[in-house]
């Protein structure tokens, strides 16, 4: 009996002594113990992994790195180069040295025939970069040329005004086409980015056509004074074709819209 109670008074010692560390107000019972354990395992639940981030920035980055591609190619180049040409090429038209400026047109002319040549027949040579790279470097070149032409009274004020204001507006459609398919977050390192290609212009009939007609007009303009016809009937026709095709060539494009952009992702 002695050690029945000595027992006992063991036990309920131990009992005080359990009580005694809880906190105040705080209560043993087995449904708070399981309250506990479920908010603990929604708070591990709810907390993210190492490595883990949010989907949004994750699934922008996947497809950007999806749309990389090599910039460094031979028709690149020769792009650059004709973009290049264009200042110098203005500068010996505006000082009339035209027999120097011929020849360095057919040089540019050459390198425009050399890289759409390139990039059909060599499949690792073809990028989404070239197909927006090399009209812009042909608009480039073609307004400089008609500006510098212009200030020589070799092709009239408003044909020039025309050709500019259209190739403005398709360059600020190819910089706001970038911007719409470039992943999230759009940044500068991204949008100017050349590695990276988010869409591939498709241009129209009309305006292949347009860009042979202003090249075939500058070319004219420039041997003019060389072979002494510049009051003629000929160039006459050529700027009224020229200002034609121009036109119809800004609108085919406002026409036939998102058809003439091939979107190379959907992350917008």
């Amino acid at each position: 009996m002695r050690m029945n109670r000595l027992l006992l008074k063991s036990v309920l010692q131990q009992e005080r002594r359990g009580y005694s560390k809880l906190s105040p107000g705080k209560k043993p019972s087995s449904e708070g113990e399981e309250i506990n354990s479920n908010q603990d395992s929604i708070r591990e639940n709810d907390t993210p992994t190492q490595g883990d981030s949010p989907p949004a920035a994750n699934e922008g980055l996947f497809h950007f790195k999806e749309l990389y591609e090599n910039p460094w190619t031979i028709p690149n180049f020769l792009c650059i180069a004709r973009i290049a040409l264009a200042p110098v090429l203005g500068y010996l038209i505006v000082e009339q040295y035209f027999h120097i400026s011929l020849g360095l047109f057919a040089l540019a002319g050459a390198t425009d025939l050399l890289d759409g040549y390139i990039a059909r027949n060599w499949a690792n040579q073809k990028s989404a970069l070239g197909s927006a790279l090399d009209p812009l470097a042909d608009k480039i070149l073609i307004s400089v040329l008609y500006i510098s032409l212009t200030y020589a009274h070799l092709i009239p004020a408003p044909l020039t005004a025309l050709v500019i204001a259209r190739d403005v507006a398709l360059i600020a459609a190819v910089f706001y086409v970038r911007y719409k398919t470039v992943p999230p977050p759009v940044t500068l390192s991204k949008f100017f980015n050349p590695c990276y290609a988010t869409a591939q212009l498709k241009p129209t009939l009309i305006s292949k056509v347009n860009t042979a007609v202003q090249l075939v007009l500058v070319a004219a303009s420039l041997a003019s004074p060389v072979f002494h016809y510049t009051d003629s009937m000929f160039l006459q026709a050529l700027w009224f074709v020229t200002a034609l095709t121009t036109t119809a060539s800004g609108y085919s494009y406002y026409h036939y819209g998102k058809k003439t952009v091939e979107v190379l992702n959907d992350t917008k």
